[in-house]
């Protein structure tokens, strides 16, 4: 059982509903930026050395498909086991399970690469995830895509259960 309800980590920290699903709070932006001509590309500017929230799902959430321009690290924190889905541009799926169980394949940390698509719920049987997510380059709302369920659906077939569960009607 867990020792806080999850609107206990809500109200504590002010988190606030994030646009993928569940509640976040951004915890920490680095006050140094680095130049736009010293990114990749995919950068459309300067960027923070670095950011991080922590991000709550209930197990009614989930946290839709979606992909940024910089590596993520996820980081689990209380709560029960939460699946991490990744999709890569094979259409390869990944499922990494965050969680305080080794027994059960939880890890406390992983990473999902820049350029993967990726979702996430709580794991069956979890009342709530809290975890954190460190990004760098920091995370920026112009380096987000969160396409919807028809285009998915159309570039990934294979996973169309997933989809489903993980996506928003257009």
């Amino acid at each position: 059982m867990n020792q806080f309800p999850a609107h206990y980590w809500v109200k504590k920290y002010d988190m606030q509903p994030h646009p993928e699903g569940g509640y976040f709070t951004e915890t920490y932006r680095s006050e140094e930026t680095i130049a736009a001509d010293a990114l990749p590309k995919r950068f459309g500017g300067e960027r923070n050395f670095g950011t991080a929230i922590y991000f709550l799902l209930e197990n009614y959430h989930f946290s839709a498909l979606h992909r940024i321009a910089s590596d993520e690290i996820w980081h689990f924190y209380a709560g029960d086991a939460l699946e991490v889905f990744c999709i890569d541009e094979n259409a390869n799926l990944e499922i990494i399970r965050l969680g305080n169980n080794p027994e059960k394949g939880e890890v406390f940390q992983a990473v999902v690469k820049a350029g993967t698509w990726f979702g996430s719920r709580p794991a069956t049987g979890s009342a709530y995830s809290l975890v954190g997510c460190t990004v760098a380059p920091g995370f920026d709302f112009s380096d987000f895509e969160m396409p919807d369920q028809k285009w998915f659906l159309k570039k990934f077939p294979q996973h169309k259960e997933l989809i489903v569960a993980l996506t928003r009607e257009s």
